[in-house]
């Protein structure tokens, strides 16, 4: 159709407006305002929350420091610090030069790639109990290697966070997420996950807080409140919107 005129066409009887959750988790920049959210406010939001579940899970958490994983987590991790009344430091340099490691191909290159990517201060690990704060856990591959590294560094005990809930299914989206098996979260519980990372423990995002530190900032009034919006969590709990007719426990949380 040559006519020099845009031709739009809806191609579901009724469509729903379903934005991914881990836009504001990871994908977004900081900077960005999506859906009337400040995605800097949501994070700061997500590290609020995190620090208030640690509170709850370990009282007498013997936390010395707060560590992010760079770049994503450090909106969080700075917030969970504030919370937690714990000193916030920088104790991985990031070199930029590597390109993103859960979506290199195989293995033993993630693993590789993890120790070319960030570089350690010890000064900051040595003889302390560590909170590593990250944006969210994937295969596990990464977590496990920074772990490491910050024992490798000196560091007493360390614990691990994620911003977002466990990932136990892939994203049939498009996003590159694995299979289900190689997800670390997939069949384990925390305590079973944070063995296999080599932490102390780990403690995860509730899915209820990740959505209440997006929803708590939206304007009053604005159109994403309107109940033609759900918000995609399928990496979390295996419901996609648009596919009701697929699957049974159709996801129904709105804004």
């Amino acid at each position: 159709m040559n006519t020099g005129q845009c031709h739009t066409r809806v191609c579901h009887p009724q469509p729903k407006y379903a934005p991914c959750i881990f836009e504001y988790v990871y994908f977004a920049r900081p900077d960005s305002i999506l859906d009337g959210v400040s995605v800097y406010e949501a994070r700061l939001k997500m590290g609020e929350k995190l620090a208030e579940k640690i509170l709850r899970l370990h009282p007498d958490h013997g936390i010395e420091v707060v560590v992010p994983i760079p770049d994503t987590s450090r909106t969080s991790a700075l917030q969970a610090a504030y919370r937690l009344d714990k000193p916030f430091r920088e104790g991985f340099i990031k070199n930029r030069y590597i390109a993103r490691t859960f979506i290199m191909p195989g293995q033993e290159t993630r693993k590789k790639s993890v120790r070319l990517k960030l570089n350690t201060i010890k000064s900051e690990f040595a003889g302390k109990n560590v909170l590593l704060v990250d944006d969210s856990i994937v295969r596990g591959t990464t977590g496990h290697e920074i772990v490491q590294m910050a024992r490798d560094a000196g560091a007493k005990k360390v614990f691990f966070t994620s911003a977002a809930p466990p990932i136990r299914y892939p994203n049939i989206y498009g996003i590159d997420i694995p299979t289900q098996e190689e997800l670390i979260a997939y069949d384990r519980d925390e305590e079973a996950i944070a063995k296999k990372m080599g932490c102390d423990w780990v403690v995860y995002q509730d899915l209820d807080d990740l959505k209440e530190a997006v929803t708590e900032l939206m304007p009053p009034g604005h159109i994403v409140k309107s109940t033609q919006r759900e918000n995609h969590f399928g990496a979390h709990n295996n419901l996609y919107p648009f596919f009701s007719h697929l699957f049974s426990n159709f996801f129904s949380f709105r804004f």
